[in-house]
C-alpha cells in the first residue's frame, strides 16, 4: 500500500503544514487509482454492503473461543507493512484496531499484488481465521479481502497524529479516525446521556419535548437567536431553556417530567461555552430545593460510575469526589468565607453599593452601579471571591430574590429565595429551585424583568403572560432544576473545552 511506502521514502506523507500544498497531489494520485479501478470494472463505490461477524474487541475479548475460528471483520487501513509475499495491515474498527495478516499464498499472487497498490486510509472487508502470531499479537489471517471504500484524501502523519484543535473541531471525522480517545469521549458521552434517562426513568419522571421555537424567549437570563416563520410572518425565538414549558406540564398533572436537548444562547464562545448546547430541566410536584439537590448528587455520581466506573474521577490533574453528600453553603457565608466580607450585616441598597465601589466589583456587575440592588452586589462578590475556590463539588444555596425571579422566596426572609447552584472545579453545573408558584407574585417579577429590559438589559426574562394563565390554574410545590449535560460530560471525560465533548462544536467559517 503506497502510503506505509512513503513512512520510509517520505513522499506521501501529509503533515498538517504543508497539507494546503501536498493534499492536491495526493488527491490527484488516489482518483487516478480509482479511475484504473473503475476502469478494470473494481469500483470501490458499487460495493453495496457488507456482512461483518465481528469487531476488533470482540476477536481480543473471545479470542480464546474464536482462535481458529472463521470471522468477518471491516474498517479502516491505518497501516501497512510490506515483507515481501506478506504483510501486515493494522484494520481501525469502531472498537479500535485489530491486526491483519495477508500473504500470497492464501490470497494469490495476483489479488495480494492488488492489494498492494490500496492506500492507508481505505476502508475494506476482511473473511479469515483468527490466530495469534508468534511474537503473540492477536491477528486474522486474511483469505478474502476487498476493497469496499476508496479514500481519495491522505490521511494526517500518523506519528504525530492530528493535534491541531481547528483542524479536530472543524473536521471533526479525522479527528475520529486519528485519536481514539476522541471516539472514547463521545462513546463516554453517550453513557453519560444513557445513564441521565435511566435514573430518571426508574424514578417516574416522564420525559416530554419542548418547543424549540417559540414567541417568547424566557425561562432563563440570556439572550436569545431571532429567527422568522414566513408561513405565520412572525419573529420567532430560539428556544434557551424548556422551564415555563414543563412547568405547564406539572400544571396539568404530570407530577415528574424531564426535557433533555439543545437550547441556544447567542452569547460568548469559550472554553465553558458554545451557542448551541444540551441540557436537562426536570420538574418534581411536591417537592422543594433541598429535594433536586439531594436528586442532583445522587443522578450525577450514578452516571460517572456508568460513565467511568467510579465516583471519584479526574478532571485537570486533580481527583474530584462526586460522592454523595456534597457540600451545602449559602451565597452569603460563600462570600464571607472567600471574600471577607459580610453581607449578612448589609441592610440597604446605598450599603451594598459602598462595598461594591470599594471591592471593585463594578466589573462583575451586569448594569450601572446606581441600578444594582443588594442581591445583584452579593452574586457580583460571590463571583469574584468564592467561584474560583470551589473545586469539589458544592451547592450554593439561598440566593437574593432580585437574580431570582422564577424562585420561592425563604420563609421569613423575603430578600433571599430557596435557589441553588451546584459548582464543580470553579464552575456552574446546575441551577435549581424551589419553583414559584404564586401568580400574583410572579406577574410582579415578570413587571420587575420588563423594566429591567428598559433600562437596557436584554437578557432579563420576557414577560409570559400565558405561563400566568398557567399558574392561576394552580401549580402545587415543585422542585426544578437544570443541568448542563456538556460540563457534566466534561467533567467526567476530562475535557479541557465543551468543543471536545461536542462533535460539531460551532465554528466561525474560514
Amino acid at each position: 500500500m503506497s502510503q506505509e511506502k512513503a513512512v520510509a521514502g517520505g513522499d506521501d506523507i501529509v503533515d498538517e503544514e504543508s497539507a494546503s500544498r501536498a493534499l492536491s497531489e495526493q488527491q490527484l494520485v488516489r482518483r487516478q487509482k480509482l479511475a484504473k479501478l473503475q476502469a478494470e470494472g473494481r469500483d470501490p463505490f458499487a460495493q453495496l454492503t457488507w456482512n461483518h461477524s465481528h469487531h476488533s474487541a470482540d476477536i481480543k475479548r473471545d479470542f480464546e473461543a474464536l482462535e481458529n475460528k472463521d470471522v468477518s471483520i471491516a474498517g479502516r487501513v491505518m497501516s501497512f507493512r510490506d515483507i515481501g509475499k506478506a504483510a501486515f495491515v493494522d484494520l481501525q474498527d469502531r472498537d479500535g484496531r485489530v491486526q491483519v495478516y495477508l500473504n500470497a499464498e492464501a490470497l494469490g499472487d495476483e489479488v495480494y499484488a492488488h492489494i498492494k497498490t490500496w492506500d492507508v486510509g481505505d476502508i475494506v472487508g476482511v473473511e479469515g481465521f483468527v490466530f495469534r502470531t508468534r511474537r503473540g499479537e492477536i491477528s486474522v489471517h486474511a483469505k478474502r479481502m476487498v476493497l469496499l471504500t476508496k479514500a481519495l484524501e491522505p490521511l494526517p502523519e500518523k506519528f504525530h497524529g492530528l493535534k491541531d484543535p481547528e483542524i479536530r473541531y472543524r473536521r471533526r471525522y479525522l479527528d475520529l479516525v486519528m485519536n481514539p480517545q476522541v471516539m472514547d469521549t463521545f462513546k463516554k458521552r453517550t453513557l453519560i446521556i444513557k445513564a441521565i434517562r435511566e435514573y430518571l426513568d426508574s424514578r417516574e419522571y416522564i420525559e416530554v419535548d419542548t418547543p424549540i421555537l417559540s414567541t417568547i424567549a424566557s425561562g432563563a437570563a440570556a439572550r436569545p437567536f431571532v429567527t422568522k416563520s414566513n408561513a405565520l410572518n412572525l419573529q420567532l425565538y430560539l428556544r434557551i431553556a424548556t422551564e415555563l414549558y414543563l412547568k405547564r406540564c406539572i400544571v396539568g398533572g404530570m407530577e415528574r417530567v424531564y426535557d433533555m436537548g439543545k437550547n441556544f444562547r447567542n452569547e460568548g464562545i469559550d472554553i465553558r461555552h458554545n451557542p448551541e448546547f444540551t441540557m436537562i430541566e426536570l420538574y418534581q410536584a411536591y417537592a422543594d430545593y433541598k429535594d433536586m439537590m439531594e436528586l442532583c448528587e445522587n443522578m450525577v455520581a450514578y452516571a460517572a460510575e456508568k460513565a467511568t466506573g467510579s465516583a471519584k474521577v479526574m478532571y485537570q490533574g486533580t481527583e474530584i469526589d462526586l460522592s454523595p453528600p456534597w457540600r451545602r453553603l449559602t451565597m452569603v457565608d460563600a462570600v464571607k468565607e472567600y471574600g471577607k466580607l459580610d453581607f449578612g450585616a448589609v441592610k440597604t441598597d446605598a450599603e451594598a453599593q459602598d462595598i461594591a465601589k470599594k471591592h471593585g466589583l463594578e466589573h462583575e456587575l451586569k448594569k450601572k452601579l446606581k441600578d444594582c440592588t443588594k442581591g445583584d452586589i452579593l452574586n457580583a462578590a460571590f463571583e469574584k471571591y468564592a467561584e474560583e475556590h470551589l473545586i469539589q463539588p458544592t451547592f450554593i444555596m439561598d440566593y437574593p430574590a432580585d437574580i431570582s425571579p422564577l424562585t420561592k422566596q425563604k420563609p421569613g426572609d423575603p430578600t433571599m429565595t430557596e435557589r441553588f447552584e451546584a459548582f464543580i472545579y470553579g464552575r456552574e453545573l446546575a441551577n435549581a429551585y424551589s419553583e414559584l408558584n404564586d401568580p400574583i407574585v410572579q406577574l410582579e417579577r415578570f413587571q420587575q424583568q420588563s423594566r429591567e429590559r428598559e433600562l437596557g438589559d436584554d437578557e432579563a426574562y420576557m414577560f409570559d403572560e400565558d405561563f400566568i394563565s398557567s399558574l392561576e390554574v394552580g401549580m402545587p410545590p415543585t422542585g426544578g432544576m437544570g443541568i448542563g449535560v456538556d460540563r457534566l460530560i466534561m467533567f467526567l471525560t476530562d475535557a479541557y473545552s465543551i468543543r471536545d465533548v461536542i462533535l460539531f462544536p460551532t465554528m466561525k467559517p474560514v
